[in-house]
This record gives structure tokens, sequence and C-alpha cells, in this order.
């Protein structure tokens, strides 16, 4: 299974913001920071902050920060919203499977992203952000360093 780029770009986001300490990067500078075009980065900002896991603020000292929510989610409900509840394989498309009405394949592969998706439900963003993934964030980044 291979996430979405929005996917990867909220965990990652997510992640410079949990080490941001008291600095407040803006879209454009993660964007930067991430080497993603800006306007992919600010339709994730909007999703995250739709979520309520980040606050996005205009203006003078405006910035991104991290919410208390956002800290604590779970990178299983976060991969789940992001990627959707779509099946692995598209057995409906334009030109629908032959076996789909007694394949074993689509219930397996079922299976299988619903156990990739528990394996992540107890990771928060907190623990991605860990000893020692933390310090090496703040060392790619090429704004103002937290400490």
């Amino acid at each position: 299974m291979r996430l979405l780029r929005s996917t990867d770009l909220a965990l990652r986001l997510l992640m410079r913001l949990a080490v941001a300490g008291d600095a407040s990067p803006t879209t454009r500078e993660v964007a930067g920071d991430m080497d993603v075009p800006y306007t992919h980065a600010a339709k994730v900002v909007a999703e995250l902050q739709h979520m309520g896991l980040v606050d996005a603020r205009r203006g003078r000292g405006g910035g991104l920060t991290l919410t208390g929510k956002g800290r604590s989610a779970s990178v299983g409900a976060l991969v789940r919203t992001f990627e959707g509840e779509g099946d692995v394989v598209d057995c409906e498309g334009a030109t629908p499977c032959p076996l789909n009405s007694g394949c074993r394949l689509r219930v397996a592969l079922r299976r299988a992203q619903e156990a990739f998706f528990a394996a992540l439900d107890p990771v928060t963003v907190a623990d991605m952000v860990a000893e020692p993934t933390g310090p090496l964030l703040l060392g790619i980044s090429k704004g103002p360093r937290a400490v």
C-alpha cells in the first residue's frame, strides 16, 4: 500500500509542528522546508485545521501551531481520513472485474488494509517525534531552530 501525497504531507507537517516549540512557521515556510508546492501544503493545512489538529493564524505574528488534539492524534485515524475508506483495488471500475461476485482477493485485501490501519491506531503524533526523530526534524528545517 502506498500513501497518497497528501497523507504523507499531513503526517510530516504534524511532525514538523510537534517539534517547533514556540516557533509558528507559516504554510509557505513549511512547504519550502518540505519541498512541496505551496498550494498543496495549503490544502493539507486547511484539512488539518478543519480537523482541529492545527491552528493557523494569518498576518503579523501568524503561523501554524499544533493543537493538543493534534499532538495526541492517532496516526491510524489520520491515515484513514486522508486515504479514505475505499478498497485497495477498484473491482467496480469502468471495466468491472468478472470475478467480482466470487472473488476472495478483495476481502483479503480489505482485511490487510484494516490490519495496516489498526497497527497505526495506537501511534500518536507525539510518539512519532520522540527521540531520536525530534532532533533530526529540527535539523532539516530551514527556519529558526526550536530548543
